[in-house]
C-alpha cells in the first residue's frame, strides 16, 4: 500500500502500547505520536472500586493483584518468554522522541495534540474512558484494541471470563470504533485465541496481543483506503467485566481448572 496514513496512538504506559509502536514500525507505517497517560493512583481506583462493587470485591480484587499475579508471573515465565519470543512480543520503550505525556488522555493538552498532528486515525490502547469532546475534537476515527470478544466480554480479562463461563466460541481479541461507552463502539474485527494447559491468567493477553496487531493494523489499512466497515460481532449479548477476586480466581482454578 502506498498510502500515507497519519497515525496518533492514545496509550498508557504497558505492553500493548510498546508493541502497537512496534509491529507498525516494522511493517512501514510509522506512528507519528504517542500520547502517553500516566497510571491512575491505586488508591483512587480503590475507592471507585469500593463504591461501585462493595469493600470485600474491592479488597479481594487487590489481594489477587499483589499476591496471585506475581505469582502467576513466576510459575509460567517460561511460558510467557516463549510466546513473547515466537511472536516478536517486546519489551523495549517506546521511543521518546514520538511521546507526549499527559496526566489523563482527557486533558485539554491532548485535544491540541490532535489538532496539531491532524492524525487520520487515533488509535487507543489501555487509556482511560474517552470523552465524548475528545471524541468530537477530530474527524478520524479512533480505534480501539480491547482483549475480549465484545460486547458480551467488554471491560477487562475477557479471555479468562469466557474461559471461566466455558465459552471458547468468545474467547479472544476485538478491534472495534470508539464510541462514549465501555468498549460499546462497532466491531470492526475480531479473532479467537485458543489457550492451551501451559496458559493461565498472565498468558492470555499475549495470545490476545500476537493475534490483535494484525487485525489492528488491517483496520489501519482500511481507514486510509476509506473503506472502514463495521461487522457483526461474534456475540451479541453484552456485559462489563471486572478484576476476578483472589478468593474467586482460586475456586476456578481448583475446582474448575481455569488459570
Amino acid at each position: 500500500m502506498n498510502t500515507v496514513i497519519n497515525i496518533v496512538l492514545l496509550t498508557g504506559d504497558g505492553l500493548w502500547g510498546k508493541n502497537i509502536v512496534a509491529y507498525f514500525e516494522q511493517r512501514g507505517m510509522p506512528i507519528s505520536c504517542v500520547i502517553c497517560e500516566e497510571r491512575v493512583p491505586r488508591k483512587s481506583i480503590f475507592r471507585r472500586r469500593i463504591k461501585k462493587l462493595g469493600f470485600w470485591t474491592a479488597c479481594g480484587q487487590v489481594l489477587f493483584q499483589i499476591l496471585a499475579i506475581p505469582l502467576l508471573n513466576r510459575i509460567y515465565r517460561p511460558r510467557i518468554e516463549r510466546i513473547k519470543a515466537e511472536h516478536q512480543i517486546t519489551d523495549a520503550p517506546i521511543p521518546k522522541q514520538l511521546i507526549h505525556h499527559v496526566q489523563s488522555v482527557n486533558d485539554a493538552t491532548v485535544v491540541t495534540l490532535l489538532q496539531k498532528f491532524k492524525p487520520d486515525v487515533v488509535l487507543v490502547a489501555g487509556t482511560r474512558i474517552i470523552k465524548p469532546n475528545l471524541l468530537a475534537c477530530s474527524m478520524a476515527p479512533f480505534i480501539n484494541i480491547h482483549a475480549g470478544i465484545t460486547p458480551l466480554y467488554r471491560g477487562v480479562h475477557g479471555a479468562y471470563w469466557a474461559l471461566v463461563e466455558r465459552n471458547p466460541a468468545a474467547c479472544g481479541v476485538t478491534v472495534h470504533l470508539v464510541d462514549e461507552g465501555i468498549d460499546t463502539g462497532a466491531v470492526l474485527g475480531q479473532t479467537l485465541i485458543t489457550p492451551t494447559a501451559h496458559d493461565s491468567f498472565v498468558t492470555y493477553t499475549l495470545l490476545q496481543l500476537k493475534e490483535g496487531l494484525q487485525l489492528l493494523y488491517n483496520a489501519v489499512q482500511a481507514a486510509g483506503e476509506h473503506r472502514l466497515t463495521p461487522q457483526a460481532s461474534l456475540v451479541q449479548q453484552s456485559k462489563l467485566r471486572s478484576h476476578p477476586t483472589l478468593w474467586f480466581y482460586l475456586w476456578q482454578w481448583l475446582r474448575h481448572g481455569v488459570k
